[in-house]
């Protein structure tokens, strides 16, 4: 009629335990199969890559035409000198005839980029002006060159 203490057949106790995660699923990722199914892909793109080259196989005519320039033409340098001179590419020339021939320097080139080349002790409406004759020629990017400055004694400013 009485309860026995003991630990047998009652599941309490060290005994009647599982140990700790042995019933729980595993949560971590196992690299290893990931890593296969990503090498045969691998594998398998290198040997397709060269079937998927669009195009169709043909002889193709031979003729006299020559081939299209790989280099684009140079950019227009325009330069600022500190004695007013303006040089376009190597050609110097006043604001007057630099602004009468804008239009037609523009009108042969293909694109709108331009170098703008100034002098540091020039003031700032002088080379606004250029920039503005640039624009309204028709150049529409205006790049200006400068000169990296050389690395300071103290080492951080």
């Amino acid at each position: 009629m009485g309860a026995s203490l003991s630990g047998s057949g009652g599941g309490g106790g060290r005994r009647g335990r599982r140990r700790r995660g042995a019933g729980r699923p595993m949560s971590e990722i196992n690299v290893t199969p990931f890593v296969d199914v990503m090498l045969v892909l691998l594998i398998i793109f290198m040997v397709a890559a060269p079937m998927l080259t669009v195009g169709v196989p043909m002889r193709l005519p031979e003729t006299n035409a020559q081939a299209l320039p790989v280099e684009p033409e140079p950019p227009l340098t325009v330069s600022l000198a500190a004695d007013g001179v303006i040089y376009v590419q190597e050609t110097p020339m006043d604001f007057a005839e630099f602004s009468a021939r804008l239009p037609a320097i523009a009108a042969e080139r293909r694109d709108g980029q331009v170098y703008l080349r100034a002098d540091a002790g020039l003031p700032y409406g002088v080379v606004a002006q250029a920039m503005g004759a640039l624009n309204a020629a028709g150049f529409a990017s205006i790049a200006l060159v400068t000169d990296p400055a050389p690395p300071s004694a103290t080492g951080g400013e």
